[in-house]
């Protein structure tokens, strides 16, 4: 597990114990116990998630928390408030001001290590979506103009019959508009639910053990093409805290507990709403405004155009962070030979297929680009040394462990890939040098092209 933690509370011993359960956890973690010292840890070594005190009895830490959110730099550190009193005020209190989630003292290991894995999910999603928007940027686009948001599509899903009156009433009042009432097995239904919700709202107060079906619909609409990207709030029994981190685990955006008050059940479901909202936005520009732009039109993967300011972006971003970002240069053996002999609509076939296995076996928030004919490029943050030769590894293997297809006319053909490998920083290392590692990569690649071909090198830096 990776992420940095940063803990703020003026107790020694919460801040000790919290830090042990941290580190234990493989979490890169800092303590502090004011705001003067929060804050000069979050400008060297900015944190992806903060555990803060809120029932502090010396600093008032609402107003830090809602002036983290007002901060462009710092609105997409998830925030959990812990300390704070089991009470309905108290618990408003801390959203209202900008926590993502609220965990009363005593807390459960468990359902703590869940929300933190929750929201570095959602936060790794849109620093994405926000570092892909910024490119957009540099490239010349402008910024998408503002367009009218309409009443999101809310769904309240319930085991039985009749929903719980109370649910439906509240978020009703609440969002001031119609909430759907669906059965389960309704929304797993492709052509059942037009349109797919923006947020389900699930009743599961009645779960009682693991076997429970709700486990397995949280995991289908978040798995599912047509609702992933939906979010997902789900209630669940009072007092059970394995329940609750189960659900987060499976993919549910948010959890509480039945006896929620209305207030806060709003304010937890405008919050998923806007930034649903919010992620749909930036996936508009990136895909409207710059797809035909910064794509190969072959192999729809990402040109130079693209690739050149978003990698520098990436290495802006590790080098503030302190990170480690691995860069390859792969490239196709014998590719001359494939257009000489079987002609270049063959090779177009093999261009194709390299490029959608690269992609169905990278993350996310990797990079992959075609740079020249047959020569591929992958970026890959927060990826030491160790990580990227083992990537690289199995990226070589995925390429040769089955043929091509080259067209009916021509029999199946095997392919293989020499890598180039480079990582930049942290050690001893202020900035990431760009230029330099791109150099480093391409000249492994021509090591291991020179060694033999199917083979990855690992250039001297990153040896």
């Amino acid at each position: 597990m990776s992420g940095r933690i940063l803990i703020i509370d003026t107790v020694p011993t919460n801040r000790i114990v919290l830090k042990v359960k941290m580190v234990t956890a493989q979490f890169s973690v800092d303590a502090c116990s004011t705001q003067l010292e929060a804050q000069a840890i979050i400008a060297t070594r900015r944190p992806d998630l903060i555990l803060i005190n809120l029932s502090d009895p010396v600093e008032d830490h609402h107003d830090f928390c809602t002036a983290l959110r007002a901060d462009p730099e710092t609105a997409s550190i998830a925030i959990i408030a812990v300390g704070v009193a089991d009470t309905a005020k108290a618990r408003f209190a801390a959203l209202d001001a900008g926590a993502d989630d609220v965990l009363p003292r005593p807390m459960s290991d468990t359902l703590l290590l869940a929300r933190i894995r929750s929201l570095l999910r959602v936060r790794s999603a849109n620093e994405e979506l926000l570092l892909r928007d910024s490119t957009s940027r540099a490239l010349g686009f402008d910024e998408a103009s503002a367009r009218f948001e309409t009443a999101a599509h809310v769904a309240l899903l319930s085991a039985d019959e009749a929903p719980n009156a109370h649910f439906l009433k509240t978020l009703t009042d609440g969002l001031r508009q119609p909430i759907r009432t669906l059965e389960p097995c309704r929304v797993l239904k492709r052509t059942e639910v037009t349109p797919v919700p923006d947020l389900f709202v699930i009743d599961a107060t009645h779960v009682t053990g693991p076997d429970s079906k709700f486990f397995g619909l949280v995991s289908d609409l978040r798995c599912r093409a047509e609702s992933r990207l939906a979010t997902q709030l789900v209630i669940v029994p009072d007092n059970t805290p394995e329940v609750a981190a189960m659900f987060l685990d499976l993919g549910a955006d948010d959890v509480t507990s039945a006896s929620i008050s209305a207030s806060e059940m709003t304010l937890r479901a405008k919050a998923l709403i806007q930034r649903k909202q919010r992620h749909d936005r930036l996936r508009d520009t990136v895909r409207d405004g710059l797809h035909a732009a910064i794509t190969d039109p072959l192999t729809g993967l990402y040109n130079r155009r693209y690739m050149e300011p978003h990698l520098a972006r990436m290495a802006e971003q590790a080098s503030t962070d302190g990170l480690e970002l691995a860069v390859m240069m792969l490239d196709i053996d014998h590719f001359k030979t494939v257009n000489d002999t079987y002609g270049h609509a063959a090779g177009d076939r093999v261009l194709v297929q390299m490029a959608d296995r690269l992609r169905e076996n990278l993350r996310a928030i990797d990079l992959v680009a075609r740079v020249g004919g047959e020569e591929f490029m992958v970026a890959m943050p927060r990826t030491s040394a160790v990580q990227a030769r083992r990537a690289a590894n199995r990226l070589r293997r995925m390429v040769n462990c089955r043929p091509f297809d080259l067209g009916e006319i021509h029999p199946k053909l095997r392919i293989t890939v020499s890598v180039g490998v480079a990582v930049g920083g942290p050690d001893g290392m202020e900035q990431i040098k760009l230029g330099q590692m791109c150099d480093e990569a391409d000249a492994a690649l021509y090591a291991a092209k020179s060694a033999g071909r199917d083979q990855v090198a690992m250039s001297q830096s990153a040896a």
